[in-house]
C-alpha cells in the first residue's frame, strides 16, 4: 500500500513595528508556534491560512510573500504547512481574544525571544526565512478570467461571450483567495466573461470596481494596457492594500511585461500575484481555482 496522504495545513507568520511576531500557546501539546490550521474540504490554501489565523488570534490578515513549506512527520503520516509573511489588516490587539481549549495564549513577542519560545526547530527556520522577507509589500492579483463560453459556439459579438456555469463556479470560489490578500481595487476589461469573473468578489466585499475596454481584447494596446496597471498601482500605494487586474490571455503579455515579471501562460481562473515595495517586484506565486 501506498504512503497515505499529507495532512495540509496553512498558516502565516505575523509581524507588526516594533520587531514583534505573533505566537499563539497550545495548551494541549503545552508549545508556542505560529498560528496555523488544517485546510477545510475544498478550501484553498491561503483562504485556510487567513481563516485559521482569525480564529486563533481574533486577527484579520492580509498575506505577504509565500515562505517555504515544513514537513514533518505527525503519527503514521507527514504534515505539510503552506506559510507566508503576513500583516495585520486593522486593530492589531489581542488581548481580548476568547482563550479556550485549542488555543490558551496569544502574544506579541519580541523577534528577539522569539527563538527561544517557539518550541520546534523547523519554527525557528521559519522565523529566520520570515525575518528577511518581512518588509511590508502590497500584493497586484493579476486574473485570466474564467471559463467561457466557447469562441466556436458564440455566435454574438465576442465581448458579450459569457462564462460557462463551470466558470461561474470558478468565480465564486476566487472570493476567499481575493479577500485573504485584501483586494481592495479591481481594474477589469470590460468583457462580459471578465467582468462576471469579478462580480461576485466585487459585490461581496465592496472592493471598488473600474471596467475599461483598454483591457480587452478588441481594444487593449501597449499604451492602454501600462495606463491601466500604473493607475492600479498608484490607487494601492495611496490606500495601502491589495488591487486585482482581470484580462484575457491575448493581453497578459503586455501585462507582465509592464510588471517586468515573465509570463506564465495562465489558464483560465488561475492568477499571478505579484507581491511590490516601492514598485519593485520582491516575489510571485501561482494559485489556480479549479
Amino acid at each position: 500500500m501506498g504512503q497515505p496522504p499529507d495532512v495540509v495545513s496553512a498558516g502565516a507568520v505575523v509581524f507588526r513595528p516594533g520587531r514583534q511576531v505573533l505566537l499563539v500557546h497550545r495548551g494541549r501539546y503545552d508549545d508556542w508556534s505560529f498560528p496555523k490550521g488544517k485546510l477545510d474540504r475544498g478550501e484553498h490554501r491561503t483562504a485556510a491560512a487567513v481563516r485559521e489565523l482569525e480564529e486563533e488570534t481574533g486577527l484579520r490578515v492580509r498575506l505577504g510573500v509565500p515562505l517555504g513549506d515544513q514537513r514533518y512527520p505527525v503519527k503514521d503520516r507527514m504534515k505539510t504547512v503552506h506559510y507566508w509573511t503576513g500583516r495585520v489588516v486593522g486593530d492589531d490587539d489581542v488581548s481580548r481574544y476568547a482563550l479556550n481549549d485549542e488555543i490558551d495564549g496569544v502574544a506579541w513577542v519580541d523577534v528577539a525571544d522569539a527563538r527561544e519560545r517557539l518550541s520546534y526547530d523547523y519554527d525557528r527556520g521559519t522565523l529566520d526565512e520570515a525575518l528577511d522577507r518581512r518588509r511590508r509589500t502590497l500584493p497586484l492579483v493579476v486574473l485570466r478570467h474564467a471559463k467561457a463560453r466557447a469562441r466556436r459556439t458564440w455566435r454574438s459579438a465576442d465581448p458579450l461571450r459569457p462564462l460557462l456555469a463551470a466558470g461561474r463556479e470558478q468565480a465564486d470560489r476566487l472570493g476567499p483567495v481575493l479577500a485573504a490578500y485584501d483586494v481592495r481595487r479591481v481594474v477589469s476589461s470590460d468583457s462580459i466573461r471578465c467582468a462576471e469573473t469579478v462580480a461576485p468578489y466585487v459585490r461581496a466585499s465592496g472592493a471598488r470596481l473600474r471596467l475599461t475596454d483598454g483591457l480587452s481584447e478588441e481594444a487593449a494596446t501597449e499604451a492602454s494596457v501600462g495606463r491601466s496597471v500604473d493607475r492600479l498601482l498608484a490607487r494601492m500605494d495611496a490606500h495601502g492594500a491589495g488591487g486585482l487586474l482581470c484580462t484575457h490571455r491575448p493581453v497578459l503579455p503586455r501585462v507582465f511585461e509592464r510588471l517586468g515579471v515573465d509570463d506564465p501562460a495562465l489558464d483560465p481562473g488561475e492568477m499571478l500575484v505579484v507581491h511590490l515595495r516601492k514598485g519593485t517586484v520582491r516575489s510571485t506565486e501561482r494559485h489556480l481555482v479549479p
